[in-house]
């Protein structure tokens, strides 16, 4: 496994982070990183994996970080509700976005700005723990591909498995010992050029997010050594929730309120 140096400043979040998070990961995980190398050394990209679980986000720090750059995220904007948890995240430089809403755009024109700046950007294009009942990766948002077709960025698919071994969907007890392993394979950048150079639109788009999430898929299929669904899981046909536990009942107290 190829590691490199950090050569951005961390500045005082990452400095407080990156001592208490990455032994923690050590402690509780193994890890296998396959194609690294991958991960571009300078310049602004986005990174796109799919999403299986809420300590995901730690592991794919955990390889940014070992290739030498530091991760921005495209973070829900509930984890900003807490002043003193969003003073630290915008400290460490991410970015918060609100799900199925128009403000969503702000996010947008934040990340752009990132990948123009030379930075790395984070993003599952699902905008959710899939919800797969099998764990795949389900059918995707348009941000990512939005973001890559905007900059003319390289989209760096990859490929994660394990995470949801430590802490399952929507669980509040993580499985902390004997240590879980993380296996995460990076592809090449998703080739986009012919779609960059058409007039921008929804189809235009489309045709990109499919392209990421093939590319996704592919590789989650070789860490599984499974074959993937034909056709990816889509919440909105299934009447699945997008957003949110989709295993949590609705309240009694609030079915009247919520009718009237």
């Amino acid at each position: 496994m190829t590691v490199r140096k950090l050569q951005q400043k961390r500045g005082w979040a990452w400095n407080l982070a990156v001592p208490v998070i990455k032994p923690l990961l050590l402690a509780t995980t193994t890890h296998e990183w396959i194609g690294g190398e991958k991960i571009p050394e300078s310049g602004g990209f986005i990174l796109a994996l799919n999403h299986i679980s809420h300590v995901d986000p730690l592991t794919a720090a955990h390889i940014v970080y070992d290739h030498g750059r530091l991760p921005r995220y495209l973070a829900k904007s509930g984890l900003f509700k807490n002043k003193a948890f969003a003073f630290f995240l915008r400290a460490a430089g991410q970015i918060p976005v609100e799900r199925l809403s128009k403000n969503a755009v702000g996010a947008y024109d934040a990340a752009v700005a990132a990948v123009r700046g030379g930075e790395c950007v984070v993003v599952y294009p699902e905008g959710t723990i899939t919800r797969d009942p099998d764990g795949w990766p389900m059918t995707g948002k348009s941000g990512a591909a939005r973001i890559a077709l905007a900059t003319g960025c390289p989209v760096i698919p990859v490929g994660q498995w394990g995470a949801q071994r430590i802490l399952a969907p929507y669980s509040k007890k993580p499985h902390l010992f004997p240590r879980t392993k993380i296996e995460m394979r990076v592809g090449d950048p998703v080739d986009l050029a012919d779609l960059a150079a058409l007039p921008a639109s929804t189809a235009v788009t489309q045709q990109a997010t499919d392209r990421i999430m093939a590319a996704i898929t592919e590789l989650v299929e070789e860490i599984r050594g499974e074959k993937a669904p034909a056709e990816r899981f889509d919440p909105r046909r299934a009447g699945v929730k997008e957003t949110g536990n989709p295993n949590r009942q609705p309240d009694k107290r609030f079915r009247g309120r919520d009718a009237s």
